[in-house]
């Protein structure tokens, strides 16, 4: 495959899952603002943390705040932007991927320009604009499962995707953790327990972990959920193993040598989420092991982009 096409496929898939996490910060941290939850400051700036987004001036209310970040073109992190930004690199790779795909991307990509450009904006009660995005992001991550072949193209949308997600909820729950760092086991706070329930559904984990820990909230279960579980799609542990299963798979169809650097840095990752233990982390410095994981999924995105996509050919004839 050319390294234009494998970079188009890739940042194509980066971009719609960044839209799609974009909007759920939004829509859950403005239902909460709607429904009057106290600290509103501080929730939206760790938005825009999370984002992550650097605004030169705050706008004075949250829906103000809201329709920005999500359709705002100046904005490079917003919604609209990511949406488009995919879209450009589906346009580039038309042929590589199914007739199907290219129609729903270019359909959200409308839905969400129209929508920018109408003068009701974010209005809720006519048009929930969030839910439109993530279902059509999670419609293009089906049609690309169910009419694409799982060769090299779709390896590239599948490392995108989960190397973006696990980066994402990295710094997602650091800066969560930052904000409370008390996860002790046992019931949370009842002054804190909006925010690891806005967690919870940010990482749209909120079903998930009731059904494995009933809907008793302890701190320190909600973090291993969403930073160890094998089994939960949201998780980084699953992310990272998606990581390195897409990694091995590509440098064999590529004809390098097995064992190489992304691939070993994938699984150095793996491995250690693998054998974590929460109380161990916690106790430690959950920053720091969420710093770490965060740096080696940068170093993952370097070393894939040197090996696969940037590389000499000299090397590879070597």
């Amino acid at each position: 495959m050319l390294s234009r096409v494998a970079d188009s496929l890739y940042w194509m898939s980066r971009y719609l899952e960044r839209a799609e996490r974009t909007a759920r910060l939004i829509d859950v941290n403005l239902a909460f603002a709607l429904e009057g939850a106290a600290d509103q400051g501080q929730r939206w700036e760790r938005v825009c943390e999370a984002l992550p987004v650097r605004l030169a001036e705050a706008p004075p209310d949250s829906s103000q705040l809201a329709q920005l970040l999500a359709l705002d073109p100046t904005v490079a992190e917003s919604m609209l932007s990511s949406v488009s930004r995919a879209r450009d690199n589906a346009r580039q790779v038309r042929e590589q991927i199914s007739a199907e795909m290219w129609e729903q991307i270019n359909r959200l990509y409308w839905q969400v320009k129209q929508a920018a450009e109408s003068d009701s904006g974010l209005r809720r009660e006519s048009d929930d604009l969030f839910r439109i995005v993530s279902d059509g992001v999670y419609m293009f991550q089906g049609l690309a499962d169910a009419t694409m072949s799982h060769e090299e193209g779709w390896h590239y949308i599948q490392l995108g995707r989960f190397l973006e997600r696990a980066q994402a909820t990295a710094l997602v729950l650091d800066i969560h953790a930052r904000a409370f760092p008390d996860a002790t086991p046992g019931p949370i706070r009842p002054a804190e327990v909006g925010d690891w329930v806005t967690l919870l559904h940010v990482s749209t984990a909120f079903e998930a972990y009731c059904r494995r820990h009933t809907a008793a909230l302890d701190a320190r279960r909600i973090i291993e959920f969403i930073l160890l579980d094998a089994s939960f799609p949201r998780s980084i542990r699953f992310a990272v193993e998606q990581i390195e299963a897409s990694l091995r798979v590509l440098t064999r169809l590529s004809g390098r040598a097995a064992g190489g650097r992304p691939e070993r840095l994938a699984g150095r990752l793996r491995a250690t989420l693998n054998y974590a233990v929460v109380d161990e982390i916690v106790a430690e410095s959950l920053h720091q092991f969420l710093h770490s994981v965060r740096k080696s999924c940068g170093q993952i995105h370097a070393a894939t982009n040197q090996a696969f996509i940037s590389y000499q050919v000299s090397a590879v004839l070597t």
